[in-house]
């Protein structure tokens, strides 16, 4: 890039400085630029999320410690959520390239319900079945993709009508009813205990989470992707093949649910496709309340790991003293608000509008 030329102005005003005006009257934000630095509040600003889960989690363990400090608490809390941090994972990466993807919950049920029907209706193996689920998947993001980057169909509304569609075949080839009956042999796939109490599918998220912020952080797709969410037009003028990047943000988010649809089937044995849309609005909540940690403003995947846990923690708290049933929707709810709210505030304050 070529350096900026200085003015005749600009630069007496720099070879006497003592007639220079004060700083105040640069202006605020250069007032301010000079007297704080960023990282003075940087570690606050990241971290406050966690600093609340503690807590949270402090405050539940002074009211019911017999009940919230325990092994069976714990494992509960980090052991069963696996489907929320797949669908997580998917919504970060549409989210990172400014799209938008309201059919997770639906594709991830679309996975768990074909892999037991092919397994246990039609005598595939479950490697077969799992094979064919996750291809379906994909080829729903795909689909999604398609529509909306080379249609130019809206995002929001294809995702819907998607979602209910995907809902729809789901319920017909299950007749709207359980399938279960998987083996514990391939169960084991999602069950095994590792470490901690915790199920390897645990361990599966946290490889997950980890690989795509390395991913998003130190490489050139990562930098792309997030060059592609700030402004398409001037990323497709730099030379980034936009429309790919988008089609491809929708074909990993349905890998992602598949893989996650069949962790679900083989850790429950199987998988009621009327539970589909209750992981939506989780996993929504969690993505948004993520850009408010580790990257204030930015979708970004330990951001929406810790908001996770951090909301499951408040679910389970209140559950265990005795709020149950609707408190999950109250909670997410609010929580998805409030998130958005923090979200938009921190990205103005990043971009300094």
């Amino acid at each position: 890039m070529e350096e900026p030329v200085s003015t005749p102005t600009e630069q007496t005003a720099e070879s006497t400085p003592e007639q220079s005006p004060p700083a105040a009257s640069a202006g605020p934000n250069r007032f301010m630029r000079r007297f704080h630095k960023p990282g003075q509040d940087s570690f606050a600003g990241r971290y406050a999320l966690v600093g609340v889960w503690v807590l949270v989690a402090g405050f539940f363990a002074v009211v019911e410690p017999d009940t919230l400090l325990t092994s069976g608490t714990f494992q509960t809390i980090f052991g069963s959520q696996q489907a929320l941090v797949f669908l997580g994972m998917a919504a970060v990466v549409t989210f990172a390239v400014g799209e938008f993807d309201l059919s997770i919950s639906a594709i991830l049920g679309l996975a768990a319900t074909l892999v037991p029907v092919l397994v246990v209706v039609h005598g595939w193996s479950p490697l077969m079945a799992s094979v064919a689920a996750v291809a379906a998947c994909m080829a729903v993001g795909a689909l999604n993709g398609f529509i909306v980057v080379v249609l130019g169909i809206d995002a929001i509304i294809t995702t819907l009508g998607m979602g209910t569609f995907i809902l729809g075949i789901t319920s017909g080839f299950s007749h709207s009813e359980a399938v279960s009956g998987l083996s514990n042999s391939f169960g084991n796939v999602a069950n095994t205990v590792v470490a901690l109490g915790l199920p390897i599918s645990f361990f599966y998220g946290l490889a997950l989470a980890l690989f795509i912020a390395y991913v998003m952080r130190f490489t050139a797709l990562g930098r792309h992707m997030a060059f592609v969410g700030a402004n398409r037009e001037v990323a497709r003028l730099a030379g980034v093949r936009v429309a790919r990047i988008r089609i491809g943000a929708y074909v990993t988010s349905g890998l992602l649910c598949g893989l996650g649809g069949v962790l679900v089937a083989a850790s429950v044995g199987g998988f009621d496709p009327n539970s589909s849309p209750t992981y939506l609005l989780p996993a929504l909540s969690a993505t948004f309340l993520g850009t408010a940690v580790i990257k204030p403003g930015r979708f970004n995947p330990m951001g929406t790991m810790v908001a996770i846990y951090f909301l499951v923690t408040g679910i389970v708290g209140l559950q265990l003293l005795g709020y149950t049933g609707w408190v999950s929707d109250v909670f997410y709810g609010a929580a998805l608000v409030i998130a958005v709210i923090v979200s938009t505030i921190t990205r103005r304050r990043t971009l300094g509008t």
